[in-house]
């Protein structure tokens, strides 16, 4: 995660949007008390949303819980992918 100011944000936007981008990197640009923007990918943004769409109902959290309890006791299925 990178913290700056919005005044060294400002100097370097561009070093600063790369980071964010190209190494996953989460950006917290501060602009006083109490008062942040963060600042992630595109791609970041769409997974905390897909995940929230799968958590957003309690089938489907239950579902997703036992698979990956499932998972953990080593009682996963390996199929073959069907290829045609």
């Amino acid at each position: 995660m990178l913290t700056t100011t919005i005044s060294d944000f400002r100097k370097d936007i561009k070093s600063y949007f790369d980071s964010v981008t190209e190494n996953f990197e989460t950006l917290i640009i501060n602009r006083g008390k109490k008062n942040a923007v963060v600042i992630i990918s595109l791609d970041e943004y769409n997974s905390l949303c897909a995940t929230q769409h799968e958590l957003s109902s309690k089938t489907n959290e239950q579902r997703l819980d036992s698979a990956i309890s499932k998972l953990n006791k080593h009682e996963g299925v390996t199929r073959d992918l069907i290829v045609e």
